[in-house]
């Protein structure tokens, strides 16, 4: 079983495992305007045959989070700014749904979509 990201409190030790900041990662780039997918790499496939959401891949940067993200972005939007607003959505929930810090999204435009697909 992998190591989970670890927070204190006066009562004791909180865990959270990757694969909870994946899903959580997971919902809330597909609610994002532009996202309508997700595709992975091969360590993200491995991960998803563990039961990981597709194309996410969670790591720790000095006790923080990093995240990992491929996704597939709708065709006609500019991919920056998606990917921009996903990067941004992303660090904001997860740190307000965990309470740890995160040091990085990377997002990584693996695919364009058109609407006939």
């Amino acid at each position: 079983m992998e190591a989970g990201h670890a927070l204190s409190s006066r009562l004791g030790r909180i865990t959270i495992s990757s694969d909870a900041i994946a899903q959580i990662v997971a919902e809330t780039a597909l609610e994002c305007y532009g996202v309508v997918g997700m595709k992975g790499s091969l360590r993200g496939q491995l991960a998803r045959a563990r039961g990981r959401p597709r194309g996410i891949e969670i790591g720790r940067d000095d006790g923080k989070v990093t995240v990992d993200l491929h996704v597939v972005v709708e065709y006609g939007l500019n991919l920056a700014e998606v990917a921009s607003s996903v990067s941004n959505r992303v660090a904001y929930e997860v740190e307000r749904l965990t309470g740890l810090a995160v040091h990085a999204v990377e997002v990584h435009v693996d695919d364009v979509r058109t609407g006939g697909k």
